[in-house]
Parts: C-alpha cells; sequence; structure tokens
C-alpha cells in the first residue's frame, strides 16, 4: 500500500513488524535549511521525540534532494539512522537522488539494485520481468449531479465557495488581490510587486515567512492539449486505485472534468519523466517515434543523452512531444494518472507583518522565455498572476489561493543586533519585510541596530527595485546600502564584489558585535559563493585557519546567526 505520512497513525509502523515478509520503504524530501516537507513534518517529529521499538520492523529509505543545498538529504539521513537506532532492520542501503542532476535517474538506479536485495532479505526469487500496470481505474460519469463535482478545490468539495478556516495548504484562502504593480521601470522584462488581502481570514503570518499560491494551466495549452489527445475536456470522470488498502484513492480531487483536472490538478508545462516517456512509447504508432521514446526512457548511455538533449536542453514538456510525435496519441485518463500533480508556488513574503498585518506582499519576476525549439514557455504561476489586475473602480478584485508557510528566515530578537542582508534581485524580497520592521521599531523610539544590505541587479534605470522606498530609509539613517549594476559598466559588478572590497565591514556585523547574516536567492552560484567569501572574511580578519573559519561559520548557523532563504 502507498500511504501519505500526513494521513498515516505512525502506531501503524510499530504494528507492521509483526505482519509476515512486510517492508516499508520511505521516500522522503527535503527543503529549505535540512526540514522535512509540511506532510512528513509529524512523522518526523515523532521520530524525534519518542522512543519507539521498532525491533522486528524492515525498512529501506529513498530520500529527494538537490546537491546545490547546504543541507543535502539531511531529512532522509537522519530518518534512515534513526529507524535503525530504534530498532529497526535495514534491507538495502539508503539511496539519495539529486534533483540538480537526474532525480529519476538516480532512483532507477537504486531501484534496480533494491529489488534484488529485497528478494534475498526475504528469501524469494526474482522473475527479472517488469510488467506496467495501470495504478487507477477509470471511471465516466455521463450522468452526475453538478454539486458532486470537484471544481479544483485542493481537498474538500465546495471549499473555494464555502470557505471557513483554519487555511493551510489541503483548505486554501481565497485573497483578494488588491495591488498588482509593475517594479521595472523600463526594459522588455517585468517584476510584480503583488498585495493580498488577507483581513478576516484569521490567518497570521510573521516576517520571513513564506506565502504558497495555487496557480492554474493556461487555458489555451489545455484545450491545445484536449485537441492533441481528440478528447472531450468536459467529461466527468474519477480514477480510483486499484490499491484498496491505499490511503491515496485518487491521483487528484475526483469526480472532476478532464477540463478542471488538466486545469488546476495537473503539471503539463514540466520536463516529462523518463518513465513516462516509456508509457508514452506503448501508443507510438511510428516505429522512429517508438523507439525514440523507448531510448530516452532506458539507461543507456545514448539514451540519458538524447534525452538530456530533447527534453532537457530543448525544453520540451508533454505538449511539445505530442505536437513533434503526431503518431502518440495517448489515452487522456491515462496521462492525467502519469503526469505529476501541479505544486503550489511558494514566495518569500515582502511585508511586515507588524506594518501590514492584513495584507501580504510578494514581488515576483514573471517568466517568459523563448525554447531552442522556438516555442514561448510561460512561468505558470507568475503569467497567471500577471493578469489578476484589481479594478480601477469598485468591481469584485481578482482571487487567488493561498496559505502561510513558516519559515526559519527571522529577524533577531534583539533590534539593537546589526544585520546584513545579501539579496540581489528578487532576493531582496524578505528584507524589504526586515527593513520595514526595523523602521518601525526606530519610529517607536526604540535603538535599532546596523542594517546593511547588499543589492544587485541589472541597470539603475531599469531594475532597481524599491528604489525611491530603499533610498528613503537610506535618507533617515536607518538603512546602508550597498548595490551592485552588472551591466551599467563594461566590467559586471555583482554583490560578491561588494562583499569582498568590504571585509572589514562584514566582520564588524558577525565577529566583533555578533550580528546576524542573511542571504537569498539563487542557491546554486550566489548563495554558494557568498558562503567562500564569509569563510574567507573570518579566516582573515579572525586570523583563523581555514578550518577554524569553516567551524566558525557552522557555528553561525547552528546558533540561526547566518540564515539563507534560497532556490535553485
Amino acid at each position: 500500500m502507498v500511504a501519505d505520512p500526513e494521513e498515516y497513525e505512525m502506531g501503524e509502523l510499530i504494528n507492521m513488524k509483526d505482519i509476515p515478509n512486510s517492508l516499508a520503504v520511505f521516500c522522503l524530501a527535503t527543503y529549505g535549511e535540512g526540514d522535512p516537507t509540511d506532510n512528513a513534518m509529524d512523522f518526523y517529529e515523532w521520530l524525534q521525540n519518542g522512543e519507539a521499538d521498532l525491533t522486528g520492523l524492515n525498512y529501506a529509505v529513498f530520500g529527494l534532494g538537490n546537491k546545490t543545498y547546504e543541507h543535502y538529504n539531511a531529512v532522509a539521513i537522519y530518518v534512515d539512522k534513526r529507524l535503525e537506532e530504534l530498532g529497526a532492520t535495514r534491507v538495502f542501503q539508503l539511496g539519495l537522488g539529486d534533483d540538480d542532476a537526474n532525480i529519476e535517474d538516480d532512483f532507477i538506479t537504486w531501484k534496480d539494485k533494491f529489488w534484488p536485495a529485497v528478494c534475498e532479505h526475504f528469501g524469494m526469487e526474482a522473475t527479472g520481468e517488469e510488467v506496467s500496470v495501470r495504478q487507477y481505474q477509470l471511471t465516466e460519469h455521463p450522468e452526475i449531479n453538478p454539486e458532486r463535482v470537484y471544481t479544483g478545490e485542493v481537498a474538500r468539495l465546495h471549499s473555494l465557495t464555502n470557505q471557513r478556516p483554519p487555511y493551510d495548504m489541503k483548505n486554501p484562502f481565497l485573497a483578494p488581490v488588491r495591488v498588482n504593480r509593475e517594479l521595472h521601470k523600463s526594459g522588455d522584462r517585468s517584476c510584480m510587486h503583488i498585495e493580498f488581502d488577507i483581513n478576516g481570514s484569521k490567518m497570521r503570518y510573521d516576517t520571513g515567512d513564506h506565502v504558497a499560491v495555487y496557480p492554474e494551466n493556461d487555458a489555451t495549452l489545455v484545450d491545445r492539449l484536449g485537441k492533441l489527445l481528440d478528447a472531450d475536456l468536459d467529461t466527468i470522470f474519477t480514477l480510483t486505485n486499484t490499491d484498496e488498502d491505499s490511503s491515496k484513492k485518487h491521483p487528484f480531487p475526483c469526480p472532476t472534468s478532464y477540463r478542471t483536472a488538466l486545469t488546476y490538478y495537473i503539471d503539463i508545462t514540466s520536463n516529462p519523466r523518463t518513465h513516462i516517456l516509456k508509457e508514452l512509447s506503448e501508443y507510438a504508432q511510428d516505429p522512429k517515434e517508438k523507439e525514440q521514446l523507448r531510448l530516452m526512457a532506458s539507461t543507456s548511455p545514448e539514451g540519458k543523452q538524447l534525452y538530456n538533449q530533447w527534453i532537457i536542453q530543448d525544453n520540451r514538456n508533454i505538449l511539445h512531444i505530442l505536437e513533434d510525435m503526431p503518431s502518440v496519441k495517448p489515452e487522456i485518463d491515462h496521462l492525467c494518472e502519469l503526469l505529476p500533480r501541479l505544486q503550489c508556488r511558494y514566495y518569500s513574503i515582502s511585508s511586515s507583518s507588524k506594518l501590514y498585518p492584513t495584507t501580504v506582499h510578494i514581488t515576483a519576476v514573471k517568466v517568459e522565455y523563448t525554447t531552442p525549439t522556438n516555442r514561448l514557455n510561460k512561468g505558470v504561476a507568475t503569467c497567471w498572476l500577471s493578469n489578476k489586475i484589481p479594478p480601477v473602480d469598485d468591481g469584485s478584485p481578482p482571487m487567488v489561493p493561498i496559505f502561510i508557510r513558516k519559515s526559519q528566515f527571522k529577524l533577531p530578537t534583539r533590534m539593537q543586533t546589526p544585520i546584513l542582508m545579501i539579496g540581489p534581485g528578487t532576493g531582496l524580497a524578505p528584507f524589504r519585510g526586515f527593513i520595514q520592521e526595523r523602521d518601525l521599531a526606530r519610529r517607536d523610539g526604540k535603538p535599532v541596530g546596523n542594517t546593511i544590505l547588499y543589492f544587485g541587479c541589472r541597470k539603475k534605470a531599469e531594475d532597481f527595485l524599491y528604489q525611491e522606498e530603499l533610498e528613503g530609509y537610506e535618507k533617515t539613517g536607518l538603512l546602508t546600502m550597498h548595490v551592485a549594476f552588472s551591466r551599467d559598466q563594461g566590467e559586471k559588478v555583482y554583490v560578491t564584489h561588494l562583499l569582498n572590497q568590504n571585509k572589514d565591514e562584514v566582520w564588524t556585523v558577525i565577529g566583533e558585535n555578533n550580528g546576524h547574516l542573511y542571504v537569498c536567492g539563487d542557491a546554486r552560484t550566489m548563495a554558494r559563493d557568498v558562503h567562500d567569501i564569509v569563510v574567507q572574511v573570518v579566516q582573515e580578519k579572525g586570523n583563523m585557519t581555514q578550518e577554524q573559519a569553516l567551524a566558525y561559520v557552522k557555528k553561525m548557523e547552528a546558533q540561526k546567526r547566518y540564515s539563507a532563504d534560497v532556490w535553485s
């Protein structure tokens, strides 16, 4: 059976050891600063705080992580170790998937060795045959009461029309958009400042938290996909798990229409994983298309190279594949089963909860780009949000389903503590809230420590976000600001260059005054470069060896004096 840890009674895990030949396999992701996902939090805390006797429980763990983050697969590593400490038996070695490379390839490599190990452990013989079996059974509803049909709700039927708190991942609040304005002064790129109204929702946020947005797929893409599949998108259907013991009865809320499923529930714009290509190959009528799909789905070097070029580098999604391989005509219900769920998008809140308790602000770059196959790809959430423009008159505002996710990215409890913030581009977002909060304290007559911002953008006249606002804080003496403009001069200048030039200032904050350092933005290069510079500063200005400097920075992280809110 398959179970969501959030919906599983942990006591049942203890009872599994009494079931002959039972095996628990944990697939666990890590996000942020080595934290478990929301649905695994209770399970993680149960392992941390409990002393359950798991002797006799057989288990294996596969982790889903990203090597660009410092705490790579921390949750899976901890769970694998902790289960053994509680007496459980590891049937197969811990597997670690890296989403910065090819996480599916990592999983397949692990899985191919996992099954023989399981068979050996339980004294069974493997057949060596792979059988493709549908996980869900289709039922269509020619006649059904419309009141029973899901129309985009995350979990509870009619939850978007009959709203009631508390609001969370499974029960988002339909927030009115009160402000949606352009932040870029010129140029062909767009960055939006959006304000959601949470008045009356009983939702609370702290400065530094994240807000999650449930987006919709573009209606034109949904229609195109329906035509490619020769499907009636308004057919009402249900997909029911063939495993009656599974806690996941449906892949998404059912019954619903194909149009609703493809609009609200299914990811139709990401690069399909190899297992989807393997299933698509069964529908190919053209032998060349069938062979190409099978090759890309294989683990051979040629297959991996072709997949990387044709799918990843050329940036094809499911629509592009079906357009470029016209003989491939999968059943629409099977495609709905195969494609992953459309995920909510998280944004760093760019407002102070003390200054704006009833509104949540975000700062988001609109994503649009042309692929190597000359197609225009649009960011699902940002392009959808860009159309959520409040009316100029007293008309009804556009609504967006949201919920708040707590973060460890927090200001020091003492306002006198100096802070140094590094956030190029939209990495500025949480720091806008930090600055607002410290300015509020200053205006209330409280002593506020040095507040230093390192910000970077391309051109001062084009994409200097919140320029007037930040310069206003500078004039009051609250804020010290260092700005790197990468394209205003011949030689590119980034925030890391400015940090290197101001090592004394950095050390004064983090070394001499026990201040806090914050980084927000790109995890792959910027955050790593900043980390290296900070270690270098500690080593040089603190007269330490590299080993001592690394230990010093590690201690800062443990004390929450070095915090990162990064993405890749």
